[in-house]
């Protein structure tokens, strides 16, 4: 999951050499930290979230599979 985060990021991004993804788990949870350039934090975020919330929705459907969950914060 890590490396799809990783993966749509980087063809989003102006600097893909910028894009960071950290995994924390904890219990059943599985927290995932995206950094990006901050004049690219809008093109991840997308128009009213909506980039945001498909890959979210992604990341939903793959942890759910894993029976897991799965947050996706993106980080200034």
């Amino acid at each position: 999951m890590k490396d799809l985060i990783e993966y749509i990021a980087r063809l989003l991004v102006e600097s893909p050499d910028q894009v960071r993804v950290e995994e924390t788990r904890r219990d059943d949870t599985t927290v995932f930290q995206l950094r990006v350039a901050k004049e690219d934090l809008g093109k991840v975020i997308g128009k009213n979230g909506r980039t945001a919330r498909s890959i979210r929705s992604l990341l939903g459907v793959l942890s759910a599979k894993e029976g897991r969950k799965a947050i996706l914060e993106i980080v200034e």
